[in-house]
């Protein structure tokens, strides 16, 4: 059953105007009055909708039941990345959302090639709005992930955090997977460096602020595999894959 995210109040037995975007969608689906949807509105939840009217621009949908289903962690999982070359971002926050990341944090790292004026950095953020909603819908989870405007590493490193937060550089003194075998599931959260990691200057800052640099063994992994890496050992190791 096509699944797409709502945001707006949804209760069972309403009749709900859909926006044009799902219309459109619908259309590609080759969708009919009558047939059946799941919405989501990030609240909690989902609902089974089922279409009373779909013209060319316009449709609705009436509010059968709902579900509590949720599909989140445990635990929460922040994924804190250095903004990576071209569309590299779009490919991490899509697999970040399937493996259950519940927060992201764009840094501008000092190796970061991607330089972001305050408009263009409203413009991304929009776009990664997007991609988090589209992943959520794909991946059965009714609610989304927050996601933070850039900031400089250095700036972020600074700021108090009631979660461990880990490093992750080829420099770790112990491996991620050594480090989550021996400690319980628990809220986390993972800095990832751009093309050409961290500087020896921001590892060191991190460090000094009580970031736990681990590594993710003896191959350098590329900033796009870094992280989805951390994160699925982590859950295979937690219980949770």
């Amino acid at each position: 059953m096509p699944r797409f995210y709502l945001p707006q109040p949804l209760s069972v037995g309403t009749v709900v105007v859909l926006p044009e975007p799902l219309v459109r969608h619908l259309h590609v689906l080759r969708m009919d009055d009558g047939a059946q949807l799941t919405l989501f509105n990030g609240e909690g939840g989902e609902f089974t909708a089922s279409l009373v009217h779909l013209d060319r621009r316009h449709a609705e949908a009436e509010v059968k039941t709902f579900s509590p289903r949720e599909a989140e962690l445990p635990y929460a999982l922040t994924l804190a990345q250095a903004l990576p070359e071209a569309s590299k971002m779009d490919w991490i926050i899509e697999k970040g959302v399937e493996l259950g990341v519940t927060a992201f944090e764009p840094l501008a790292a000092q190796r970061s090639v991607v330089k972001l004026s305050a408009e263009r950095a409203e413009r991304r953020g929009s776009h990664w709005q997007a991609v988090i909603v589209a992943a959520c819908e794909q991946s059965g989870r009714n609610r989304l992930p927050h996601l933070s405007s850039p900031a400089p590493f250095s700036d972020w490193v600074v700021r108090q955090n009631l979660h461990r937060r880990i490093l992750l550089t080829p420099r770790g003194g112990q491996s991620m997977s050594d480090w989550a075998r021996h400690h319980p599931p628990q809220a986390l959260v993972i800095a990832v460096g751009p093309e050409g990691g961290f500087s020896d200057e921001e590892e060191a800052h991190a460090q000094r602020h009580g970031m736990l640099a681990l590594s993710l063994g003896e191959r350098v992994l590329r900033t796009e595999t870094a992280g989805m890496a951390a994160l699925a050992g982590v859950n295979a190791i937690w219980g949770q894959l």
